[in-house]
């Protein structure tokens, strides 16, 4: 990953002179979005560290691994605040007659092109285990299609001299990139929230710990990701029957659904005895 920043980030310095230089909105807006992948790739980088290092404590129990979800909120809000910028400047310049030369546009984006293909390859393999990773790994995705972009744009004013489809480039960069980012922003304010995971049914998950032989009543299950691909389970399962027995059937259940770092409470439920304390959250 740090080899990703140093491409990237050299590359934002370039395309932001250039898109000044030739008074380029898609040039400008694909830096403001180069700007949000080095910002993102530093906190991913940080969070990964902090996650892969950061000893547990008795005060900080679970370590740093909720820095990376932290991570791909900031990432988010940065995504959006460059695409709304993007889209007022756009706004702005309608009715003038912009002159941007389609030469400058497309060298840049074909340089552009080329760094993020390297750098995405080099993401892709932690995206899938890492929000964070996986936020960073989303903004170089769209910056490579913003470069595609750029260049569309480059051919057409070369070719015809319309200048207003640097202007059109910007706002499609923008308007393709805030979907994504909202969808990134709900999908971390999931985990911060302790929400179940969406790949996980609750339900599904009771019922089947319900239907353990030796098992009377489930109560106080709580399903929640810490991170992504961490996913943690408490829960609470009357019987009275042997807890050893219980114990390892209700976790071949929850390893089914991948919840190996789960605590069981098998409460004994004895005849004519209260199974279990009824909570009120």
């Amino acid at each position: 990953m740090a080899v990703s920043v140093v491409l990237i980030g050299g590359f934002f310095v370039v395309e932001l002179i250039f898109g000044i230089i030739a008074n380029s909105l898609a040039l400008i807006a694909d830096a403001g979005h180069m700007l949000t992948d080095v910002v993102a790739l530093v906190m991913g980088l940080v969070a990964l560290l902090l996650a892969r290092h950061g000893q547990a404590t008795d005060d900080r129990s679970f370590g740093w691994h909720r820095a990376e979800v932290f991570t791909a909120v900031a990432n988010a809000v940065l995504l959006i605040g460059v695409a709304v910028f993007v889209l007022y400047e756009a706004i702005r310049r309608i009715g003038t007659d912009p002159e941007v030369p389609g030469l400058t546009l497309i060298v840049v984006a074909l340089i552009g092109l080329a760094i993020n293909v390297v750098v995405m390859l080099l993401l892709k393999a932690d995206s899938k285990g890492s929000i964070a990773v996986r936020g960073a790994y989303m903004e170089v995705l769209a910056d490579a299609l913003g470069s595609v972009g750029v260049l569309v744009a480059g051919i057409v004013t070369m070719a015809t001299g319309w200048g207003y489809a640097d202007i059109v480039v910007a706002v499609l960069i923008a308007l393709w990139v805030v979907p994504r980012a909202v969808r990134l922003a709900l999908d971390a304010l999931r985990i911060l929230n302790q929400q179940a995971p969406s790949h996980i049914d609750v339900d599904v998950v009771r019922n089947e710990l319900a239907a353990i032989p030796e098992v009377q009543d489930v109560h106080d299950l709580h399903v929640w990701s810490l991170t992504t691909g961490m996913d943690v389970a408490t829960v609470h399962v009357s019987s009275d029957a042997d807890n050893d027995v219980v114990l390892a059937a209700a976790k071949q259940v929850l390893h089914r659904h991948g919840l190996d770092h789960a605590t069981i409470q098998v409460d004994s439920c004895r005849a004519g005895a209260r199974c279990h304390d009824e909570l009120t959250w």
